[in-house]
């Protein structure tokens, strides 16, 4: 049996551990709360939003406009139209800290199996990772990281993710890219989250149903209590063109859609995080239990060892 003084240490180091692990927890259970107020109150914006396209491409035509099909080329000045090898592009939502579980395990692995579903590689691979974690697991693979962002806010605005998107829509404009997928996680409950996977370019009508539909989980607390009614067929009358109105409109919604995936990541992050440091508060707590219980038989052991001497000492002397 190890000595009290190495059981005490170990009693010690634990007690330690919890402290901290427990406030860890607290910081991150105030976190959580105002996160998932701030996705769960964007989630209604981001339908509503999104829906506006998917009743425009129900009721008009806006399968020529260049963001909503597959890029095919595009005119240089000096050589005339060229078809370049395109590329895809992947906005990867991760946390720049662990401590989360297997939050950023998750979000890695689901990137994964898209570049392998597609069969691409670092040559044919753009990224944007938003957070450290993404950043360095790619950028350590050879891809290339175009933009990196670490330590953004919890209160980042949707104005914030500009630069990303108009960098974003400029690489679709020249022909560099012909597909853009967001992957992130999306806030199921507190004890549960979802790595996913949307397509944010080209932005077409199936790929919108599936985001807007992925907005709200189907399971779960949060989940719709009932079906939503699907909305009649409406006629729109367009101004001052549907060209103009969707070149105003999409490059907003592709924002939109960018800035989804952040808010439910971040939630998402700061919930996995709290459930992390109270099982590990928990789990330090245990740890101490069991070191004091053998703390107590090993100084019960050694009492009965001394009274034995002094018993054997005392029936020698006789």
């Amino acid at each position: 049996m190890a000595s009290l003084k190495n059981i005490k240490i170990k009693i010690q180091s634990y007690r330690k551990t919890g402290t901290v692990t427990h406030a860890m927890e607290a910081v991150s259970a105030v976190k959580m709360r105002k996160t998932q107020e701030r996705a769960l109150a964007g989630r209604a914006y981001a339908a509503a939003a999104l829906s506006v396209l998917e009743h425009l491409s129900r009721s008009l035509d806006t399968s020529h406009h260049p963001l909503m099909v597959r890029n095919l080329g595009f005119v240089n000045p000096n050589f005339g139209f060229t078809k370049p090898k395109f590329r895809t592009c992947l906005i990867i939502v991760t946390s720049d800290k662990g401590l989360a579980g297997s939050l950023n395990s998750s979000v890695i692995r689901r990137a994964e199996h898209e570049i392998a579903a597609r069969n691409l590689g670092p040559e044919q691979t753009i990224m944007i990772a938003i957070g450290r974690r993404g950043a360095e697991h790619f950028a350590n693979r050879g891809y290339d990281v175009r933009i990196r962002r670490e330590n953004v806010s919890d209160d980042l605005s949707e104005s914030d993710l500009r630069t990303i998107t108009d960098e974003l829509l400029s690489w679709h404009a020249v022909g560099e890219i012909d597909t853009c997928l967001v992957i992130y996680t999306n806030f199921i409950s507190t004890f549960e989250q979802e790595a996913l996977a949307h397509q944010v370019i080209p932005v077409t009508p199936e790929a919108v149903r599936e985001t807007v539909a992925g907005i709200r989980p189907a399971r779960g607390r949060y989940a719709p209590r009932s079906e939503a009614p699907v909305p009649p067929l409406a006629i729109y009358l367009v101004e001052p063109s549907v060209d103009q109105v969707l070149a105003e409109l999409l490059p907003r919604l592709i924002n939109i859609m960018v800035f989804h995936a952040f808010i439910e990541s971040k939630a998402s992050e700061h919930s996995a995080r709290r459930v992390a440091m109270k099982s590990a508060t928990d789990k330090a707590k245990d740890m101490v239990k069991s070191y004091t219980r053998h703390f107590n038989k090993a100084r019960q052991a050694a009492i009965t060892r001394e009274v034995s001497e002094i018993t054997s000492g005392m029936e020698a002397m006789r």
